[in-house]
């Protein structure tokens, strides 16, 4: 999975790259790489050298520090020889199996906001070319979510070497302020501004050393091994096989994360700070049969909560939120994943407060995160572009909400997720609806990017009944 560290460095906003995905290494590392440059390990006298990778700089200026700080020597690094790709969007490694899970949701908080992000792999692959190679890899779409908006895209590609590591190629990312695209900083691909970069090693070992991001000037990030063969608690019970890893940043700050089996990056963060942790992951913690009953009660009382509070409804509003107090209360009795149960409590507990006291905006952001909720509760029961399908009917339903609530920037946020999510469900659904999609999507695109809300309010009950046909068909 994506290796993204899941808090910036203000003032970006939050998302599970940065410190670890550099957005921008100070001036001062693009410097030093020339001034303590290391050589590739030298290969015995009369054997053949294996074709190596840039090693990178040896040490790297903090930002606001001074001295270089050094980094592992290189005989304790994992990824300086090149490469071998016959197979590579086939991705096995169990530390990092992209090919095989198909969407990770993950909960948080950040500077405490709620936060959550989905990791959903793309369908087909993307090439690259570099060293002479064409290389086909891996898109994974990452999207991020602070209190319920959007907060960043990043579109991450993976290819798994001969060997069984896997290899990071790249990444395009998206920055939002008010559902505008604010930056693309962090943005860089192999081929064309470096190498790629070792993300997991075939077969990880404590002390071993390698560089999930390696341009200096642009990206970096160094790697180090603490612990293997670990026992995490997961959403469907002790995950065995999981790696605890540390990661030096630019700054020289260094942050921990557990991989584990079955769902890649499995946490990162402080427990007692800002953490995100994996809710789940699917096809790893999928349920055969249908829905449970006590759920689909929960969901029905979930969207009938965030009409009457889109609407303003306060009586309607408050019969519904109790409604959906209770059908939770009965649904957790029987057993929820924890970081689930955590976020889905908290969340309906606010929704609850914001409603009692009669407070739009709070009761319309709460509602807006026990919608996210019940969907996320009811990704293991059905495949992944069912649940996008309600995803696009979710943020269809929401676009009206901040359309009567004449909130241009929110309106914005909707239309830019539902652009994303489309892409995650096109190659699914039928070609003439994903043409009506399209064009719904565009139309609205141009209303949001020129604020014209009546353009946009215009469109959207056909963007409805789009998603409607979708579902139904």
């Amino acid at each position: 999975m994506p290796d993204h560290d899941k808090y910036p460095e203000r003032p970006r906003g939050p998302r599970p790259r940065p410190p670890a995905v550099l957005t921008a290494i100070v001036l001062a590392v693009a410097l030093l790489a020339a001034a303590c440059q290391s050589s590739p390990p030298s290969s015995s006298k009369g054997s053949a050298a294996p074709a190596t990778m840039p090693p990178g700089p040896s040490c790297i200026k903090p930002e606001n520090g001074s001295g270089c700080l050094k980094l592992a020597p290189t005989d304790r690094r994992v990824d300086l020889v090149r490469p071998r790709f016959s197979n590579p969007t086939s991705i096995t490694n169990p530390l990092h199996p992209s090919s095989k899970v198909a969407q990770v949701i993950y909960g948080g908080q950040v500077d405490g906001k709620p936060f959550r992000t989905e990791f959903t792999l793309l369908p087909g692959s993307r090439t690259v070319t570099w060293d002479g190679q064409q290389i086909d890899t891996l898109a994974i779409q990452y999207l991020a979510y602070l209190d319920g908006r959007i907060e960043e895209v990043a579109i991450d590609l993976f290819a798994q070497a001969d060997d069984g590591a896997v290899w990071y190629f790249g990444e395009d990312v998206y920055n939002y302020a008010d559902g505008i695209v604010a930056d693309t900083k962090g943005t860089w691909h192999a081929g064309r501004e470096g190498p790629p970069a070792m993300i997991m090693p075939a077969k990880p070992r404590v002390g071993t050393t390698y560089r999930s991001e390696n341009i200096p000037g642009l990206v970096f990030e160094e790697v180090t091994v603490k612990a293997v063969n670990q026992t995490v608690p997961g959403p469907s019970g002790p995950i065995g096989g999981a790696a605890l890893v540390t990661e030096l940043h630019f700054d020289g700050k260094r942050e921990d994360k557990v991989f584990a089996p079955g769902y890649g990056e499995f946490s990162t963060g402080d427990p007692s700070g800002d953490l995100e942790v994996v809710a789940l992951a699917v096809p790893t913690d999928a349920h055969s049969g249908p829905l449970p009953a006590q759920l689909t009660t929960l969901a029905t009382a979930i969207r009938t909560a965030h009409d009457a509070v889109g609407r303003n409804d306060w009586d309607a509003a408050v019969t519904a939120t109790a409604a959906v107090g209770k059908a939770w209360a009965a649904y957790r009795s029987g057993g929820a994943p924890e970081v689930l149960d955590k976020q889905t409590t908290r969340d309906v507990n606010a929704l609850a407060a914001a409603v009692a006291a009669r407070k739009p905006a709070p009761a319309h952001q709460a509602a807006l995160r026990v919608a996210q909720d019940g969907l996320d509760l009811k990704l293991p029961y059905q495949p992944v572009v069912t649940t996008d399908l309600a995803r696009l009917d979710l943020w269809a339903r929401q676009l009206g909400i901040d359309l009567a609530a004449r909130d241009a920037g929110a309106v914005g946020g909707d239309v830019t997720t539902l652009g994303w999510i489309r892409d995650r469900v096109r190659h699914a659904v039928d070609p003439a609806a994903a043409m009506r999609l399209d064009g719904d999507l565009r139309r609205l695109q141009v209303a949001a990017e020129h604020q014209d809300l009546t353009a946009a309010a215009r469109t959207a009950p056909g963007l409805l009944a789009t998603v409607a046909a979708l579902q139904s068909g």
